[in-house]
């Protein structure tokens, strides 16, 4: 099918531009432990995407542990701030971002991770992220009410882009279900690219799917061709 031309690239960070999803695994696995739960499989999908208060919100109650959601982020936040310095670029990540900036085509992260986590996860990484024209951190900033699914931090993402383009022409780039509904709840079209543990009928509100950024055709959305 064809798809709208874009002028604008909004980017979720973990799991599409790092590959921090099995180091976040190992960390909330640790945390759960602590506070008495077993981290599984159906919880981490549960929470893929969210911000740190709805995660602290949804194992708390899944789990039923033994602590508030402020020991259970105070403990978390302890723990991920060296875990996620080992954070390695996802396939294709580099080149895309690259390819877009030097074409001048505005770039952004909306990413439900706090100001906290960000520059732990970036830090070998800092060059690359600072092409992108701002990020949105869902869990720190006082503009985003309520994180993904809902379409606040994609909204605010746009709006603070210098020429504030309307939705439209916005293109995001997601792996969680919850990036992918608040996208769409946004009006945004959306390039998801999932984990393959992530069901068939979570992935249904994507615009396109792909299995790495590597595949990629940025010339489907308006977008200038990468070099042969």
């Amino acid at each position: 099918m064809p798809y709208k031309n874009v002028q604008y690239v909004i980017f979720d960070i973990d799991g599409l531009l790092l590959d921090t999803e099995k180091l976040y695994e190992e960390i909330i696995d640790e945390v759960c432990q602590h506070f008495g739960g077993k981290y599984t499989e159906i919880l981490r999908q549960k929470i893929l995407g969210r911000k740190e208060q709805d995660t602290a919100t949804i194992l708390i109650k899944e789990l039923n542990l033994s602590c508030s959601e402020d020991e259970f982020s105070a403990y978390y936040q302890a723990s991920y701030v060296k875990g996620l310095e080992a954070a390695e670029l996802m396939p294709g990540a580099e080149k895309l971002i690259k390819h877009l900036s030097a074409h001048k085509i505005p770039i952004a992260c909306a990413t439900s991770s706090s100001s906290l986590s960000i520059p732990a996860k970036t830090k070998n990484h800092q060059e690359l992220f600072k092409l992108m024209n701002h990020v949105v951190s869902g869990t720190s900033d006082p503009e985003v009410k309520e994180g993904k699914p809902s379409p606040d931090i994609f909204l605010i993402c746009a709006a603070r882009f210098p020429d504030k383009p309307k939705p439209d022409q916005c293109l995001v780039f997601e792996d969680a279900p919850s990036g992918v509904q608040a996208a769409y709840a946004a009006g945004m079209q959306c390039v998801m690219v999932p984990d393959p543990r992530i069901p068939d009928d979570d992935r249904k509100l994507a615009t396109l799917v792909l299995k790495s950024l590597e595949d990629f055709v940025p010339e489907e959305f308006g977008l200038p061709p990468y070099k042969n």
